[in-house]
């Protein structure tokens, strides 16, 4: 391979590499949120289509050994009570992993104001893409699109930014 054939498909590589995460991200914002019937700690059984239509709303994987979720719930609940009114919602789902009666414990001490579901089967982990790391969070927009996921604790000004954007879309 010459030289200028070499230095041609570089600049490409790295054209492409400048517009992938670019590419990705919209791809992402673009992929709709699974539908899963889902189990709520009081026993009511719902559809996540029907609950989350109109709404935005957040999907955040959690587990009660996990450190920064346990961190991260009072700022959860802050979020969803300051929203909530205007059309957001949140689903917790514990993972399959966690005890049922531990999550039952944490959503109840911590009066959790929002719907907390334990994953018992890892069915809902699976349809979001097998989510295996806590926490990890899909905030869907009012049309069912999932606009960002979050890996770790959101930055919860921007979170509660992006939040009041989609709602008064």
């Amino acid at each position: 391979m010459n030289r200028r054939h070499h230095l041609a498909l570089s600049a490409r590589w790295l054209a492409t590499a400048a517009v992938a995460p670019w590419a990705l991200a919209a791809c992402a914002g673009r992929e709709t949120a699974p539908d899963f019937a889902f189990t709520l700690l009081g026993g009511r059984t719902q559809q996540f289509a029907q609950a989350r239509q109109g709404k935005v709303m957040l999907v955040n994987f959690w587990a009660t050994s996990c450190t920064t979720c346990v961190k991260e719930m009072p700022q959860m609940a802050e979020t969803f009570t300051r929203f909530k009114d205007q059309g957001y919602d949140m689903l917790a789902v514990a993972m399959n992993y966690d005890n049922p009666e531990f999550v039952a414990n944490f959503a109840s001490s911590r009066q959790l104001p929002f719907g907390v579901t334990h994953d018992h089967d890892g069915a809902i982990a699976k349809a979001f893409g097998d989510v295996r790391l806590t926490p990890t969070s899909f905030l869907v927009d009012k049309s069912g699109a999932v606009v960002k996921k979050y890996v770790g604790e959101p930055d919860f000004a921007d979170f509660q930014r992006l939040i009041g954007e989609l709602l008064k879309a």
